[in-house]
């Protein structure tokens, strides 16, 4: 069964050279602010503005600091945002939409409610109260991102445990004697691991365009924390002048996005026999 999707996954060319996009990317984010002699934080006034050159591979901000060194340490803060919110959402979502959908009745009916109440609040209200009881920073953008996106995650896995709570695989554990919670964790919610991983993948794309948004309007992560969204506002400050400084952050973000998104395309038909009868 696992070759079959793995064929099916290769079969998808674009889905495939996303994955490697996105390897390239974390590899480079672990890597990258090492690579030239140049730490984020370093300070050459002189050098300030300075167009892509053999010295400055991205060139330089405002402060002469170098752009390379700075984007790749940007993008392993968003990377790390975007992996911790989108595996927090899938492990609450997955615990939380099981047990609503297994119980069903009245448990169900009160769990989803606080599902829609949780939808109704505004995510920026989130964001503003959470800076209020935390230090604004990347701890408190994950705990902000996770708190709302975990919502899509239950919903779709308690669809899927509604129809598989009457599978024979379920009544035959349940006539062993197979309490609750070992039917969740060790039937149901392995058997959801597809959907699961299709909505971890598109979680990880909205949350980091999510921080950059954030960042951007200063609600996000912020100095001396250098992440993409943080670059693409210092950057648009001089876009007339010195584009560079806008272009590199904001290209690093948009292939984050669409590698993300093939990949969860990818998965998603994989998974789903249907598509390929």
């Amino acid at each position: 069964m696992k070759n079959e999707i793995w064929m099916r996954f290769k079969g998808n060319k674009g889905a495939c050279i996303s994955l490697i996009l996105i390897i390239i990317l974390l590899l480079m984010a672990l890597i990258g602010p090492y690579l030239n002699s140049w730490r984020y934080s370093d300070q050459v006034l002189p050098n300030a503005n300075k167009p892509p050159s053999a010295e400055y591979w991205f060139g330089t901000d405002a402060l002469g600091r170098d752009l390379f060194t700075r984007v790749w340490h940007g993008a392993r803060i968003s990377l790390l945002i975007g992996l911790a919110t989108g595996f927090i959402s899938a492990v609450v979502g997955a615990i939380y939409g099981s047990i609503s959908g297994y119980a069903g009745g009245k448990i169900d009916g009160v769990m989803m409610k606080l599902v829609e109440i949780f939808y109704s609040i505004p995510f920026l209200l989130y964001v503003i109260l959470l800076s209020l009881l935390m230090e604004p920073g990347v701890k408190a953008m994950i705990v902000a991102l996770s708190a709302v996106c975990w919502l899509g995650t239950a919903r779709v896995v308690r669809g899927q445990v509604l129809k598989l709570r009457e599978e024979e695989f379920v009544l035959a554990a349940r006539l062993l004697g197979a309490g609750r919670t070992r039917i969740i964790f060790r039937h149901i919610i392995p058997n959801v691991s597809g959907p699961l991983l299709v909505m971890t993948a598109l979680i990880i794309p909205e949350a980091i365009f999510a921080e950059a948004f954030l960042s951007f309007l200063g609600l996000g992560a912020s100095a001396p924390v250098a992440s993409l969204g943080y670059l693409i506002k210092d950057g648009m400050q001089g876009i007339r002048s010195y584009p560079w400084q806008l272009f590199f952050p904001a290209a690093f973000v948009s292939l984050m996005m669409l590698g993300f998104h093939l990949v969860s395309d990818g998965l998603r038909d994989a998974l789903d026999p249907k598509i390929y009868k």
